[in-house]
Parts: structure tokens; sequence; C-alpha cells
């Protein structure tokens, strides 16, 4: 998959050539009290310590990078990307900062805020995979499309976007660290949502591996509802997750497939196991392999 979307930054979405300039032009100062956040924005929570460090940055070193402004009609601008330089300047006691003014269309408000965010990482999974929702709504796009607008691989939209099927209890629990996107996909691979709650409460509770909530999902889609235990001498993947290079393999396809993957033999021969719990998840599963949306 090209990462052409991220490589070139928001920059290629903004502006080229001799946008380029007029761009640089119009950078000017404007009053912070003047500014307000794009309602579109994906990021919710804003860390405390990071935007302290980053205050104390810009006391020191000033605003490097102008932020991206809408201007109103009421003598306003919302923030298109830069909210976070946005909330910095305030903390360091600016009462100005520097800005590019330009008019944007909804979809693009949405891609160049998602874009900026993703490039530093700092969505919640939750959040991101709001924000690829949203895309593909606003854009009318569909996975492929939404994953080469962000430069992301389009199974890693589409595991994203399967986390939205999380209860809202346990979207919140996955936003707060309470639990990974790899638990969250082990919990969505349980069929019954009795069974996604037991398995939740599992994790949150006792603290199980990504690996041991593979598993207990499997038992309990298999009608096994005692306390899950570890992979023992006498379990068939064994052999394989003996081997490094095939545990890797496993790892990868996990992530890829969205769904349970268990190599069983060793690195001369055995065969490859992918589950599927649902017509709709064994749909999802054939159009990865074979490179659809």
């Amino acid at each position: 998959m090209s990462k052409r979307a991220l490589g070139k930054g928001i920059g290629a979405l903004i502006s080229t050539g001799e946008e380029t300039s007029r761009d640089a032009s119009s950078i000017h100062e404007v009053l912070l009290s003047s500014l307000i956040p794009n309602p579109r924005q994906p990021r919710h929570e804003f860390s405390e310590s990071s935007l302290a460090e980053l205050a104390d940055s810009i006391r020191r070193k000033g605003i490097l990078q102008p932020v991206l402004v809408e201007p109103g009609q009421d003598g306003s601008y919302t923030i298109i990307a830069g909210e976070r330089r946005v909330r910095a300047a305030k903390l360091a006691g600016l009462e100005k900062i520097p800005v590019i003014e330009r008019t944007f269309t909804a979809q693009e408000k949405l891609e160049i805020a998602l874009i900026e965010n993703i490039q530093r990482e700092d969505l919640t999974p939750i959040e991101e995979a709001q924000a690829y929702k949203s895309l593909m709504e606003s854009a009318g796009l569909n996975q492929e499309g939404v994953a080469e607008r962000v430069g992301k691989d389009r199974s890693t939209v589409s595991n994203s976007l399967r986390l939205l099927k999380l209860p809202k209890e346990m979207q919140d629990a996955l936003d707060k660290g309470e639990m990974s996107a790899g638990h969250a996909r082990a919990v969505l691979m349980a069929v019954n949502p009795s069974d996604q709650t037991l398995l939740f409460n599992r994790i949150v509770e006792r603290g199980i591996s990504v690996r041991e909530a593979e598993q207990m999902a499997a038992d309990l889609n298999r009608g096994k509802k005692g306390t899950h235990k570890a992979a023992g001498k006498g379990d068939r993947g064994s052999k394989a997750r003996a081997e490094p290079e095939l545990r890797s393999i496993q790892e990868t396809l996990i992530e890829k497939l969205g769904t349970k993957v268990e190599i069983k033999g060793s690195s001369e021969k055995g065969c490859i196991e992918i589950s599927y719990f649902s017509p709709d998840d064994l749909e999802r599963v054939l159009a990865i392999l074979r490179g659809k949306s």
C-alpha cells in the first residue's frame, strides 16, 4: 500500500506550486481569543503533560510553525490544523499566534485534522476509528479509499473500524488504556454479547495477555466457560509458538486479518488455521485475502 498521503504530509493537501508562495505571504498574527476549535477535530483528549512541555518550548523558542485556519464572517478563525499549538500557546501566556488563512471544504477539514493527528500518533484507537468512519461518510469513500487518503494499509483501517462494534463501556475502557486494541479485537472474536462481557471483565480485572484473551474467546465460542489456562505442552499450536519466526508470522496474520490465526506445525511443514465467527466475519476475512475492501 502506498504511503503517499502521509509521506507528503498536510502540505500536499493544502498547497502546491504558486499556492505555496501565496500561503507564505499570507502568514500573519491573530489574537488567540479569536481562534475556535475545529468541530470535526478527531482528537478529544489532549495530554496535560505534553501540552506543558510544548508550552515551555514555545516560551523559549516561540511558535515555529503557523497554525492553519479558516476565517469566519464574524472575525473569528476556525483551527484546521494546530489546535495543540494553540492550547500550548495559551498556557505559555501568548496573546497572538502566527496563522495561515485558507478556506476548505468539509471533507478537507476532516482529512487535514485526521492526517495531522495520525502523523503525530496522538489519536486513541476509538478516536481514530471514528475519524475513519466520518471520512467514509463525508467523502463517500470505502475502506480502500480511506486507506489511500491517509496512507495506511486497508487492513489497518478495517481493524480500526471494527472497534466501533464494541459496547460503549468497552470503547471507553480502550480509550482510557484499560485494555489494548489487541485485547479489544479478541473481545470481538467472541460471538455472544454475554461472552464478550465475560472476556472483557477478565481482561480488565486479571490483566490477561492478548494471546490468552484470544484463546479464551475461542473457548467461549466452543461453549467452554471455565477459567482460561495458558496453553500447555499438549496444545497443537505449541510448536509454532515455540519458534520465534513462526510466532512473528502468526502475530502479523492476526493483525492483518483481525481475527484468531493459529500456525500449527513447524518451520518445515504445518498448516495455518484462520477462525471466523459469523457469515459477515467470513466475508470480511475473504475480502482481505482477495485484496478487496
